[in-house]
């Protein structure tokens, strides 16, 4: 992991609400550094409070990049987030100073330091074929076509299961075998410094809970209000965050109050429960992870990171 010749960048990783933006901060502040969002939601610009982006007091303490720069209407994604974040990393490094991306989508992370399979175009009318199908007759057709997806896949997990039986139809290779080929990452020309937060379940789904409750009364409602009124695709990325449908449905009088909080907190909480799965066992077994709970001064900085590692 130590290639002191390549530049510097530290990786700040783990679940929602793991506590993970806080200590990123502290850790700009100690060493100069910028940071970089790696978290699928934190994109859009409508959406701080719901996805608990930094707050302007907090983007003033130190530089933040890829944070807030999409509209809601735009279907952002991994390869474009991963194209997007080399070129930032790229000019952060220009300028002589150190990267830190933060966040909680391990697939973004992935395909930054990985690469990205250069699987070609899909024929749009194969595209529009299975999207119409429903997810439980895609992963029906996935069994046959590509049966190793199918297993490794959840059956209800719609954007999955679509990707990989379109992708098998329009190429003839399944996804896994494209993914054999990954091209584009940068992993190999850094200096990687990762932490990976993978604290208690029962610690974080209290904090989850308390966070959302909060939330409500920071601006989500008013951002929710604001993004309903524009009418956009239920099926965009923004449009599937966490506590947009449940609190749309409040509005519009579906729901209760408090069947809307928990419907929300539960997804949040289900939602991060994947993610701890992902980073305990995905990451490579080197990568140190932080299960205990932590203080963000400079001295618990100094112990969980080598800060010679990551200045210039």
């Amino acid at each position: 992991m130590d290639s002191p010749e390549l530049p510097p960048v530290a990786l700040i990783a783990g679940p929602t609400a793991s506590g993970k933006s806080a200590l990123a901060l502290a850790l700009a502040e100690r060493i100069g550094g910028t940071i970089v969002n790696a978290d699928a939601s934190q994109v859009y610009r409508d959406l701080r409070v719901v996805t608990a982006r930094p707050s302007p007091e907090e983007e003033a303490r130190a530089p933040h990049r890829l944070f807030g720069h999409v509209d809601a209407a735009e279907p952002h994604n991994a390869a474009i987030w991963a194209g997007e974040a080399k070129a930032v990393v790229a000019d952060i490094h220009a300028g002589g100073g150190t990267p830190i991306l933060v966040g909680g989508t391990g697939l973004y992370i992935r395909t930054l330091l990985d690469g990205i399979a250069p699987v070609p175009e899909i024929d749009p009318a194969i595209r529009a074929e299975v999207r119409a199908l429903a997810v439980a007759d895609a992963h029906v057709a996935l069994e046959r076509e590509d049966a190793e997806a199918a297993i490794r896949l959840r059956p209800s997990d719609t954007t999955r299961v679509a990707r990989a039986l379109e992708v098998v139809r329009s190429t003839g290779r399944t996804l896994a075998d494209w993914q054999q080929d990954k091209i584009g990452g940068i992993g190999h020309a850094i200096n990687l410094a990762p932490l990976l937060l993978v604290p208690d379940g029962a610690w974080l789904s209290d904090r989850i809970d308390r966070r959302f409750a909060a939330m409500l009364d920071q601006g989500a409602v008013e951002e929710v209000e604001v993004l309903a009124a524009r009418h956009l695709d239920p099926a965009l990325p923004a449009m599937r965050a966490i506590g947009v449908s449940e609190i749309a449905a409040w509005l519009a009088g579906t729901l209760s109050r408090e069947a809307m909080i928990e419907r929300a907190q539960t997804a949040s909480r289900q939602y991060a429960k994947r993610q701890r799965t992902w980073f305990r066992h995905q990451p490579p077994p080197d990568w140190p992870r932080l299960t205990q709970s932590y203080d963000s001064d400079n001295l618990q900085i100094d112990r969980l990171f080598h800060i010679s590692r990551l200045t210039r």
